[in-house]
């Protein structure tokens, strides 16, 4: 049988291990190993991990740096043919490791899994439903999954050069990116879901994503899409408001235009919102232009610092092999 190596990384994560092991350990199948790279945790999250010590085949590593250093150390120790990694703050599908190992087995290079929210709170609700797809939305040859949920041959990693450790975020990215450039053959695999709290505040969120739009612009990625938010809330939303004092018109012309904006996280939350009493549902509702304007303006923020970062450190080119490692 071919053995399997799961790897993640972990930071003061004591907090969400206990759930993480739990649901591994309720799998249909376990990993033959598995690798956790420490980012240099403070709190009690090596106590927890070793609490799992005699319950799996378990190898922690001290690893400071960025998530896409502890990914490749821990992935560099792993003996596995088939690697599967995701991330500290999950809970695994029981049929998880299961369905993405099925997936290369039927001959994949990459095994692409999907990731669910796990709100605890009516925030948490709103900001799943307005950040993260649904299945249905996924279009399966275009699809680039997150490191939280994939699995993958080990020559892949080795023919890419493994995540770029030049990057602190996007670092997920930017390896899809680079397996896909070598041909690599990928499988959507839905069923293969791993489940994480959206972030809890509109505070975290912000952060969160200043550091992925930070991120885009370290890698030079995306910038159409960061060019048309500049030029829609600094050009064409003032026009409107301005337009509007006088041209009655053009308040109808911005309402629509936010309704469209707005109408996928609406609907998903529609679908995703049915448990929660009539008060907070409304609430919920209300929040999301909150939570969508809060993304775009740290998406506004944290771009043009990475652009700046990327001038100044002239970074390696990525997807070309071995480039995306130290020498």
């Amino acid at each position: 049988m071919v053995r399997v190596s799961l790897c993640l990384t972990v930071l003061n994560e004591e907090e969400t291990v206990d759930a993480l092991f739990r649901s591994l350990l309720a799998g249909t199948r376990l990993p033959d190993e598995v690798i956790v790279a420490d980012g240099g945790s403070r709190d009690g999250t090596l106590r927890r991990l070793a609490a799992y010590a005699d319950r799996l085949p378990l190898t922690v590593l001290s690893v400071p740096g960025p998530i896409s250093v502890g990914r490749n150390a821990a992935i560099r120790r792993a003996r596995g043919e088939i690697i599967a990694v995701t991330d500290a703050g999950v809970r695994l599908a029981p049929e998880w490791l299961a369905a993405l190992v099925a997936a290369i087995d039927q001959g994949a290079d990459v095994a692409a899994g999907f990731f669910l929210p796990d709100p605890r709170t009516t925030f948490e609700v709103a900001m799943g439903a307005t950040v993260l797809p649904e299945p249905g939305e996924i279009d399966p040859p275009r699809f680039l999954p997150s490191s939280r949920s994939i699995a993958f041959r080990r020559q892949v990693w080795e023919q890419v050069g493994g995540y770029p450790e030049w990057l602190d975020y996007c670092e997920d990215l930017i390896f899809d990116l680079c397996y896909r450039s070598i041909g690599a053959r990928q499988q959507w695999v839905p069923h293969a879901v791993a489940h994480f709290r959206p972030r809890s505040s509109l505070g975290a969120f912000w952060l969160q994503y200043y550091r992925y739009a930070r991120g885009d612009g370290k890698a030079g990625l995306f910038a159409h899409r960061h060019a048309i938010r500049y030029a829609t809330y600094l050009g064409l939303l003032p026009l409107l408001l301005l337009a509007g004092r006088r041209w009655r018109p053009a308040w109808c012309a911005l309402a629509l235009a936010a309704l469209a904006y707005l109408r996928t996280p609406f609907r998903r939350y529609a679908r995703q919102s049915r448990h929660l009493r009539p008060g907070p549902r409304v609430a919920g509702l209300l929040l999301i232009p909150l939570i969508r304007l809060t993304g775009d303006l740290a998406k506004m923020t944290g771009y043009p610092v990475g652009v700046l970062w990327r001038w100044r450190q002239r970074p390696p080119a990525w997807c070309t092999g071995s480039g995306n490692l130290p020498a």
